[in-house]
């Protein structure tokens, strides 16, 4: 019998390594073929002269708001500040207990207004639709009963005059050329139903009339931690899922969908905390089994900022809703999981999101344990192991910088020396105790998941100058 627990241990070992080796490479070779797409862009925009046209597509932006009185007016000035010829601005009221609403009131003097509404998807019920025209830029407020942020998405969607919409957070702001840039694939390419920008964390810059002035990382670790896991994510696999039209996910923060296409699958999704990620799966799936030709890409010179929790609790508190979500999309369209009919969606996204975002904590845990066991049974090779933690650790720093200066690079920013020391230092901490950390969360997320599946915890916000 213990001849056969080692054999058993022997192999499980073998198993985890190779888990670890096969994601670390993937992320890597992601990163790489992220930035070298980044340099190149960069290189081909400085050798020609970028022909400015007269013709934008009008865009409907959508924000949903609840309780967002301290930043709703710092995300309407940045959207009311763009460098965009045709756009509306809707702002959803979901019911705040709050003063957003009076603030927006209050702010812009809007008047209410009769205007009929064309419900397309159901909403809960609109209280009061409010309207002015500020410098050519239709500014909409609604004031609805709370229904959630998915029915708030839907009633903006309800309201909207456009045949493209961009939906984002209230606690968002955008800079002057990102929504012109996150158009591009829409004017280039045929078909095109869906556009994901890169989202950067603002916590530690400074705005002004809708430009970055001044960005440094943050003074607090945690969010210092979290730049490096954000540029590492929006950097790495989805750029090289990009290539072969294979993103799963479109962040909530800032992306562009097709109008009539997202009304014809009904809208966002009100049973699910992850709308963002349901909607795009969603799309895909749509378009497969209608035989629509489709395009969904990934535009990372489009950049919108966002707050980062800046204390552990708020923390996790948005990724347990994200891993929660990640579970209700997974299984709502299990039809993916090695489906031929589905092709790289199936086999790589669909994959990728199972074995090393749904799963990850699972077999993380279960490696610890193996190797605990390990060291009781006297299995375990402690020059190897920690041999092995030294390079994964190392190899996981690598990934980090790449991405990180990879993104100073595209949007040409000087950054201090100081930060970059702390990008060296901090990296190696991200890697083994805020993924530990977090990795903990998404496993006591999976425990109470019957219990929380709907839960939507309130984060403390930040007031934004812009």
């Amino acid at each position: 019998m213990l001849e056969v627990a080692k054999l058993i241990l022997k192999y499980v070992s073998y198993f985890f390594i190779f888990y670890m080796l096969f994601y670390s490479t993937f992320l890597f070779i992601s990163a790489l073929i992220g930035s070298i797409r980044l340099f190149r862009n960069r290189y081909r925009d400085k050798m020609k002269n970028t022909i400015k046209h007269d013709y934008y597509n009008p865009v409907s932006i959508i924000v949903p708001a609840f309780n967002e009185e301290k930043v709703i007016l710092a995300n309407i000035r940045s959207l009311l500040n763009l460098n965009y010829r045709l756009y509306e601005i809707i702002i959803v009221n979901d019911g705040s207990s709050d003063d957003t609403l009076k603030t927006i009131l209050d702010e812009y003097e809007l008047q209410q207004t009769n205007k009929p509404i064309n419900m397309q998807i159901k909403t809960e019920k609109i209280k009061a639709v409010y309207e002015k025209n500020i410098d050519g830029v239709k500014l909409i407020v609604v004031d609805k009963e709370n229904g959630g942020k998915s029915d708030a998405l839907n009633t903006g969607i309800n309201m909207s005059n456009f045949p493209y919409f961009l939906a984002m957070d209230a606690d968002s702001v955008l800079q002057k050329d990102s929504l012109e840039k996150m158009i591009q694939p829409v004017l280039e390419y045929e078909n095109v139903i869906a556009c994901g920008g890169f989202v950067r964390l603002s916590n530690g810059v400074a705005f002004k009339d809708g430009e970055v002035i001044q960005t440094s990382l943050p003074s607090d670790l945690l969010s210092c931690m979290q730049v490096l896991e954000y540029d590492r994510s929006f950097l790495a696999s989805r750029i090289l899922l990009d290539e072969y039209n294979g993103n799963l996910i479109i962040s909530g923060a800032f992306g562009l969908f097709k109008k009539d296409i997202v009304v014809a699958c009904g809208g966002y999704d009100v049973d699910t905390v992850g709308e963002d990620f349901e909607l795009v799966v969603k799309l895909h799936v749509f378009a497969h089994q209608n035989n629509v030709p489709y395009r969904i890409c990934y535009v990372p010179e489009a950049i919108c900022w966002t707050q980062a929790p800046s204390n552990l609790i708020d923390l996790l508190k948005q990724r347990k809703r994200w891993y929660a979500g990640l579970i209700q999309v997974m299984w709502k369209y299990r039809v993916l999981f090695c489906n031929y009919h589905y092709g790289f969606l199936s086999f790589v996204s669909y994959f990728y999101y199972l074995l090393f975002e749904l799963l990850s904590p699972f077999i993380e845990v279960f490696g610890i344990a193996i190797t605990i066991m390990s060291m009781c049974f006297g299995l375990l090779n402690v020059p190897f192991m920690i041999i092995f933690l030294v390079l994964y650790t190392l190899f996981g720093c690598i990934l980090s910088l790449t991405t990180f200066f990879a993104r100073i690079h595209l949007i040409n920013y000087k950054i201090k020396v100081f930060d970059i020391i702390k990008a060296f230092v901090l990296c190696a901490f991200e890697i083994s105790v805020l993924r530990f950390i977090l990795m903990i969360s998404r496993l006591l997320t999976l425990l109470t998941y019957r219990k929380n599946k709907m839960r939507w915890d309130k984060l403390n916000r930040k007031r934004i100058n812009v």
